[in-house]
This record gives structure tokens, sequence and C-alpha cells, in this order.
């Protein structure tokens, strides 16, 4: 699983594997000495609209939030390399105001990163360490988050809570899909969503309602034989305040600029 160079988690998709039931026959049923018993036949794919349905609303509902602010609870797997499984867990801080206001804050027991975008430069600071690059940024958030990867070599978490539905994640991707059905998270009774896709398997805990809010997210990344898992719980806040100096960066006092490799330099503090 690709993970970013700021934050150790993937890139959150919303969707899981869809849970196929193995048929088994009860009758017992003679068998011929001279016969070879058949492989059981492969479950075929299931796509249910049931589930596509949700997402689609979901997509829909997060497209129409002008400003909101998100805190995620999470957990991530790392293995070493003599295969011990290992959990660490942080959080992941975000206020956003559509079209060019960005801030993610993320904060572990070994990181402290904040990511800042103002509709003309993007800012990564570290601030344990005292160190922040600063580059020249797209006027929209829609066009920093399809760029982040490919020119800045970074991948936002959360990134697909602003891209799912809008033709950026394509459906066709998708290979099983099944509402697996009602689940409560915290005090949102939401529909639990599962889908499949090459190398990853996803679930999404959508609430049910007129704000079809994301609650909780898992994917698995079946890529790998260890299978590790990335697991985090949302809270949201579709009314917060936001004030000037919210998306601006200025540098603390003793913080050092670093160059940003591959993207262009812009004037610190700006």
């Amino acid at each position: 699983m690709t993970r970013t160079w700021w934050i150790d988690a993937p890139v959150l998709l919303l969707g899981l594997t869809a849970f196929a039931a193995l048929n088994v026959c009860s009758a017992q049923q003679p068998v011929a000495p001279a016969t070879t018993p058949a492989a059981p036949a492969a479950t075929a794919p299931v796509v249910e609209p049931e589930a596509l349905d949700a997402l689609r609303r979901m997509g829909a509902y997060l497209r129409t939030l002008k400003t909101f602010s998100v805190r995620a609870q999470s957990t991530i797997d790392e293995v070493t390399d003599d295969g011990m499984k290992l959990q660490f867990a942080g959080t992941v801080a975000m206020n956003v105001r559509r079209p060019d206001g960005l801030v993610i804050e993320v904060n572990s027991d070994r990181k402290h990163r904040r990511f800042i975008y103002d509709g003309k430069t993007a800012t990564l600071f570290a601030e344990r360490v005292g160190y922040y690059a600063t580059t020249k940024a797209p006027p929209t958030l829609k066009e920093l988050l399809q760029n982040a990867n490919e020119k800045l070599g970074i991948e936002l978490p959360l990134a697909d809570l602003f891209l799912w539905g809008s033709g950026d994640k394509p459906e066709a991707d998708i290979k099983d899909a099944a509402v697996i059905g009602p689940a409560r998270i915290g005090d949102a009774l939401c529909d639990h969503v599962a889908v499949r896709q090459e190398g990853v398997d996803w679930q999404v805990w959508i609430e049910r309602g007129k704000a079809p809010l994301p609650r909780k997210l898992v994917v698995t990344t079946t890529s790998e034989p260890t299978q590790p898992q990335y697991v985090s719980v949302l809270q949201w806040n579709l009314s917060p305040k936001f004030d000037a100096a919210t998306f601006h960066f200025a540098p603390p006092k003793g913080a050092h600029r670093i160059p940003l490799a591959g993207a262009d330099s812009a004037p610190a503090g700006k």
C-alpha cells in the first residue's frame, strides 16, 4: 500500500469486499472410486445496486458542503521485516472551505504534520523538527487534490471524501459491492457498505437520513501477505467558524524552510 511521505497512512478509499457466501450441500452424495472430486466453482463477483446507490448519495452530499471540519481517530497496521504486525494510533483533523481553503493536521506518537492551502500556496510543516516547505498551488481545492500526488509527490489523507462520485473515482474499478446491514457508530445509525477493488478491500459506514456522512472507514490491503488495515472513525462539524488566519501559514520563530522536491518554490510565508 502506498504511504504518504508525511503521514503513515494510506489514502482513504471508500469501500470494501462483498462477503460471498460459500454454498455447501448438506446431503451426502456417493462418489465413485475412480472419480476425481471437482474443484468448487468460483463465486462470481456481485455488485449490488443498493451499495453503489449508498456511495453515490454519500458522494453527492459531501460535494454540497461548502465548509466543514472533520476529525478522525485512526489506527494503522505496520509490519516489521520479520513479520510482526504493529498498530499505531493517531488523529487527522481537517478544516475545509471550498473552493480554496484546506488545513490538515496529523498527530501521532511519532509525527506531527500540518498541511495548509490558501488557493495560492501549499505548505507542509513538521512542527516537532521545525522544518517547512512551501510551493505554488492551483487555485481550487479540486485541482490541488488531483495534482498533489502527480506534481508534489504527496497523497493527502481523506482525499477521497472530496472525489467520490465526481468521476475521479470510477465505479468500473469496483469488483464486488454489498450493503452488509445496519450498524451504529457512536450515536449515528449507519448502513455498512463493503466494496472490493484490485488489491484492496474497503468498508464504509454511511449515516442514514438527510446527511449521509461517512462515520467509519476500514481499508485492508489484500495485495500484501500480511493484509494490514487502516481504521478511522470520523466526527463531523458542518457549521465550523473560520477566521482569516485559519488558512494562512506564518512560519514560527526558529522554523527552517526546506525545498519541496519536484515543486515550484514560492516565497516563504506567502
